[in-house]
């Protein structure tokens, strides 16, 4: 297999194993807080991505949410998220998935995303254009039939996806530049899951998306489908804090004046 059908595969391997595994009974246990949660299912559905990687793939690092840190000596890293959305898995909602990405030096070279519940799977990459369950994205082309051309649609007009803990929101450094760009879109959505946010920023179904502080397992995958599909990305530093941006070309530069707005200095 090449790296995108490994990719396929390994996204719908360890989400089925991890909806088998909930579909059987699994109880949660906190990490951070009480939203921040971690179950047997994100655990095994982790090492069986390992063990399928140092396998397939020898000689390529491994980095996973859950605990896998491989050293390769490629100098590709694989970078696992078993259960994105585990809140959500562990409270019977379909809003969760698993999702993976390679990246070398130069960046992210591929993402898959798969939504168990709701069977879609996102895969694109820099040779790769994205695809949802094997068709070709259009969302941000012009000319394509179906395309939007959402690439130049202002923030105005579209819904924006977010997350946000509750406890963030008492802290002015991260809740002034939230404020500023929630209110720049036209609506807001906060459903718990980057990776499933992303794939639908990738198909059109968000406008667009931004959160701050992700680790590298809750942006890579995405990033790589959406900048597949056409999309644009960005990272910005506000007040101490990185925030995290995809969507359209114009979406993504408001979205990113609008956070730097509720800079304190």
């Amino acid at each position: 297999m090449d790296d995108y059908q490994l990719a396929e595969a390994l996204v719908r391997e360890a989400g089925t194993l991890a909806l088998l595994m909930r579909q059987a009974g699994l109880e949660g246990r906190q990490k951070t807080s009480v939203s921040d949660v971690v179950t047997a299912a994100d655990h095994a559905a982790e090492a069986y991505v390992l063990e399928q990687l140092r396998r397939c793939r020898p000689d390529d690092g491994i980095l996973g949410e859950e605990g896998a840190d491989v050293t390769g000596s490629s100098g590709r890293t694989w970078v696992i998220d078993p259960v994105d959305g585990t809140y959500n898995f562990l409270h019977g909602s379909t809003y969760w998935c698993s999702a993976i990405a390679l990246k070398d030096s130069s960046g992210v070279l591929l993402g898959a995303i798969f939504q168990p519940e709701e069977d879609k799977l996102w895969l694109g990459g820099t040779s790769r254009h994205a695809t949802l369950n094997g068709e070709q994205l259009t969302t941000f082309r012009y000319g394509d039939a179906g395309g939007s051309g959402r690439s130049d649609a202002p923030l105005s007009e579209l819904g924006a996806a977010t997350y946000i803990h509750p406890t963030w929101l008492a802290d002015p450094m991260c809740a002034m530049p939230w404020h500023a760009a929630a209110t720049s879109a036209a609506s807001l959505r906060m459903f718990g899951s980057g990776s499933c946010d992303l794939g639908r920023v990738a198909d059109g179904a968000v406008g667009c998306w931004f959160q701050h502080s992700c680790p590298e397992w809750d942006w890579l995958p995405g990033q790589a489908i959406v900048l597949a599909a056409g999309g644009a990305a960005d990272v910005v530093r506000v007040n101490g804090l990185d925030w995290f941006l995809a969507g359209g070309t114009t979406a993504v530069r408001e979205l990113r004046a609008a956070l730097e707005s509720g800079s304190v200095g």
